[in-house]
């Protein structure tokens, strides 16, 4: 919803208190307004503490203090602004609202008795971070930077990669209230237009107060359907990796506040892939990603398949009898393995909210005291905690985050219909969880794609890590306008 347009008044003392009011200057101690006089005219300046580059409007005001009338006459406003207010980034607006709302983002802004327009004057600056590797996506070569929650800083990790004149960064704002920053960054030689119109379009129908959880916030309104656990956009906090996704005709979602990056479209398959694949040779790189696929698979798959094997022993052929519990134990085998999943997702969510100083600790004591334990007094099997470790490392060896949760909801599922239904539960479900996939999109693109549809090149690339220089086409599904590498 766009707001209503206030013009300047005639009189400069009515700006200056419309401003004030609008800002709540005498209410909020970090707004501030300097109430100065140069050049014999009335100065205001707004600005929030916290933001602006102090000795930049330090310089800015000593040298406006120098000046005498004569020197801005007759045009006052465009000798302000290309000869006597020294600085890169200036703007001039009319209207009160929108000077308001570009204060409280950071820059100052100048009213000057006399004029009919505001000078922005952008020398802000924010609290920020070093850049630094991201936990989720480490290697063990390569960049160690990584995006930070300042907007500009993170368009500039990109263009330090991309040094590409067709390189976008589109600006606009989501929020009523919030007025967050986003950019939508793409190559416009590559980029499908279609595509990058749509997603532009997408996010200009987001009407909420504000992105209180940025990107995660944004991917609600734009993904489509809210109860479906996997995630239709990736996330990176890797600037090679977004560079990458550039190249190949992707779009990327910036928004300030977060240090994830949102990469569109996403299928399945771009979830299951690591940079660290492409760190390494190309056979080696190839057998990195054949075992992260094998530990995927088997952390959704191997729990309901051992618990058919463990009730249904006549399904096992004779060379595999010894798979299985040889007691029944105290506890039913579904519920070791219910009981397990929760207590996992326990532990997950107290490693995330214990300090990193006690999170070995912690380690240690679900390790030794509740796993040896829990057997000891005939809670749990040493099996049932064989395989629930083996479906924990297929979980974290998952690239994506979202979709190591989304797999971890899929695989309980099917371990409730395995133990309602038998073997034909297990199918089934299998069967449904497939046909779901294939049924999903992501932004018009099918989600399951290169396997459904079935595209031989493209699934046998996603399968194995091609070397880079026989990759000379980029992915036909983002109908890129350069198809060539």
């Amino acid at each position: 919803m766009e707001q209503e347009k206030q013009p300047l008044f005639s009189a400069h003392e009515k700006n200056v208190q419309y401003l004030k009011k609008l800002l709540g200057t005498e209410k909020s101690f970090d707004l501030i307004h300097l109430d100065l006089e140069y050049v014999n005219r009335r100065t205001d300046l707004f600005l929030i503490d916290g933001f602006a580059k102090d000795d930049i409007l330090h310089y800015l005001m000593a040298f406006l203090a120098k000046l005498e009338p004569a020197d801005v006459e007759p045009d006052v406003l465009e000798k302000l602004l290309k000869s006597y207010i020294p600085y890169i980034e200036l703007d001039q607006i009319d209207d009160l609202n929108q000077a308001a709302d570009v204060v409280l983002a950071g820059p100052t802004i100048l009213l000057m008795e006399g004029l009919d327009k505001i000078i922005v004057i952008d020398a802000r600056t924010y609290p920020v971070r070093s850049p630094a590797e991201p936990d989720l996506e480490r290697v063990v070569r390569g960049s160690r930077d990584g995006f930070v929650e300042t907007i500009v800083f993170n368009t500039s990790l990109i263009r330090r990669r991309v040094r590409d004149r067709s390189l976008t960064m589109e600006y606009l704002q989501i929020g009523r209230r919030s007025k967050t920053d986003v950019a939508i960054c793409y190559l416009a030689d590559i980029a499908d237009p279609k595509r990058v119109k749509h997603l532009k379009h997408t996010l200009k129908k987001i009407d909420t107060d504000g992105l209180p959880m940025a990107e995660k916030t944004v991917e609600e309104y734009i993904s489509g359907r809210h109860w479906n656990p996997y995630p239709t956009i990736r996330y990176t906090e890797r600037p090679d990796t977004a560079a990458a996704h550039l190249y190949e005709g992707h779009i990327l979602v910036i928004i300030d506040g977060s240090p994830s990056v949102m990469i569109t479209p996403a299928t399945y398959w771009h979830h299951m892939q690591h940079a660290e694949e492409y760190r390494q040779k190309p056979l080696v790189g190839a057998y990195l990603r054949l075992v992260r696929f094998a530990a995927v698979f088997l952390s959704i798959f191997i729990l309901p398949l051992y618990y058919l094997v463990s009730v249904q022993r006549e399904i096992l052929p004779a060379g595999l009898q010894f798979i299985g519990p040889n007691e029944a134990g105290n506890v039913p085998l579904f519920w070791q393995f219910f009981i397990a999943e929760i207590g996992m997702d326990m532990l997950r969510m107290a490693a995330i909210h214990s300090p990193s100083s006690l999170a070995t600790a912690l380690g240690l004591v679900a390790a030794i005291i509740i796993g040896q334990v829990s057997v000891e007094v005939g809670w749990f099997s040493y099996e049932v905690i064989l395989y629930i470790a083996i479906a924990a490392i297929g979980t974290y060896a998952t690239p994506s985050y979202e979709l190591s949760l989304a797999n971890h909801i899929v695989r309980m599922v099917l371990l409730i219909s395995a133990a309602l239904f038998g073997i034909a539960g297990y199918v089934v479900g299998i069967t449904v969880w497939i046909l779901f996939l294939t049924r999903m999109t992501t932004f018009r693109i099918p989600y399951f794609w290169p396997f459904l549809p079935f595209s031989f090149q493209a699934f046998r690339d996603i399968f194995i890590r091609s070397p880079i220089p026989l990759k000379s086409k980029r992915p036909d599904f983002l109908n890129p306008q350069d198809p060539d590498r």
